[in-house]
């Protein structure tokens, strides 16, 4: 089992859009039936940087994580979701991680 973050940096005084849209994508991922095992948002609470949002999945496999990809890059409706998410973002980066216990 993996874990994949999307972690992001908001534009300062974006988050409250940003996690709507957000919210509103994940509506897609999950209605499209690629979203993996479970999904989860979460925000900072204190420290550098401010502004954070991460957007948290575990899958089954990076195989099962790479269809998703696929699945996404195909999908208009998370294409128009993710144009609203992108002027609201500062900067972001993947982790991808191995579920050990």
């Amino acid at each position: 089992m993996i874990v994949v973050r999307d972690i992001f940096r908001l534009k300062f005084g974006q988050s409250k859009d940003a996690i709507a849209h957000w919210k509103e994508a994940v509506t897609i991922i999950r209605e499209s039936g690629y979203g993996g095992v479970a999904m989860r948002m979460l925000t900072d609470l204190v420290g550098a940087p401010y502004y954070t949002l991460i957007f948290e999945t575990t899958y089954n496999s990076l195989a099962d994580f790479e269809k998703a990809l696929v699945a996404a890059r195909d999908n208009a409706a998370w294409k128009a979701a993710y144009a609203k998410i992108i002027p609201l973002t500062e900067s972001g980066h993947r982790e991808i991680l191995s579920v050990i216990g």
